[in-house]
């Protein structure tokens, strides 16, 4: 049997950018549906689709509750938007379903989760976009708050999952407490990969990554200035860009991963070792893909 434990590099890393064609266009480049945000967390979602498109997505649209679109619409320009059914102000009613799976028909992937809130109709609406859409998803943030004490929906799932939980939304996932997470990172994650079927990001100092094979990568990148609110939407937003233009999923999550560690280092290094905003990582990205094509 051979080694199960891996290092992230940039060579692996470089080995999954593939140069675009002279004639590619938006069409060629992939379409993410993003579904996020809710009263006071819209920058959540402008960061995860705009994250997204510096990592290369062709085209992204936003799904947002009805009465915030012209919120964010003043946030993203190049991004589409949405408008979705709410049960009251800034929140998605259960019944956005419809919408939300006509939508994500004919897109490359969904991300869903960051900022999204944990009302009852939220928690619903999750659980049926996770159980009934088949695209490729990446779950983050309150995405898998909906989900705890209900992950064995994710079994029912015909499409790939990638699940970026921090250690507190592991515990709740796997029903124990965040030190234990953190205790025991790797088997957490390994052992939740294998059990349900999908990729784990469990994020953090030397963020894990576990496939359902059993595999686990572990990324050298990153640093402690990055202990900052939106992060995590960057990440979420750079992984479903990349699944979007075709990356597998495992490697959409180690591509994302190292790149977003990196461009938080390089700004450690040039801005300083805190103080650095998740909306600067995010405009980092398309420098630390050059910077690895280079090399």
């Amino acid at each position: 049997m051979g080694p199960k434990q891996f290092l992230l590099t940039a060579d692996l890393i470089k080995s999954y950018m593939t140069p675009r064609t002279e004639d590619a266009h938006k069409g060629t480049t992939g379409h993410l549906l993003v579904v996020a945000g809710s009263t006071g967390k819209t920058g959540a979602a402008a960061m995860t689709a705009v994250s997204a498109m510096r990592a290369g997505a062709g085209l992204v649209t936003l799904g947002i509750a009805e009465s915030l679109n012209p919120i964010i619409e003043t946030q993203v320009l190049e991004v589409m938007t949405a408008p979705l059914p709410e049960c009251r102000y800034g929140i998605l009613a259960d019944s956005a379903i419809d919408d939300i799976t006509k939508l994500a028909g004919a897109k490359n992937c969904l991300a869903i989760g960051p900022g999204i809130g944990q009302t009852k109709e939220t928690r619903s609406l999750v659980k049926q976009i996770i159980s009934q859409i088949n695209t490729p998803i990446v779950i983050d943030a309150d995405g898998l708050n909906s989900i705890a004490g209900q992950t064995q929906l994710l079994k029912k799932r015909k499409a790939p999952a990638v699940l970026t939980p921090h250690p507190g939304e592991m515990a709740r996932l796997v029903e124990t407490s965040a030190a234990v997470v953190q205790h025991n990172r790797l088997a957490c994650a390994r052992d939740f990969a294998r059990n349900f079927g999908v990729h784990v990001v469990l994020k953090g100092a030397r963020t894990v990554i576990a496939h359902p094979d059993g595999r686990v990568f572990i990324n050298p990148t990153g640093n402690p200035g990055m202990a900052s609110g939106g992060m995590g939407d960057v990440l979420t937003g750079v992984l479903a860009g990349f699944i979007t233009q075709g990356l597998t999923p495992q490697d959409a999550a180690h591509a994302a991963v190292y790149l977003h560690g990196a461009a938080a280092d390089t700004l450690a290094q040039t801005v300083g070792p805190i103080g650095y905003l998740a909306g600067e990582v995010m405009n980092a990205i398309p420098r630390e893909i050059k910077k690895l094509l280079r090399n």
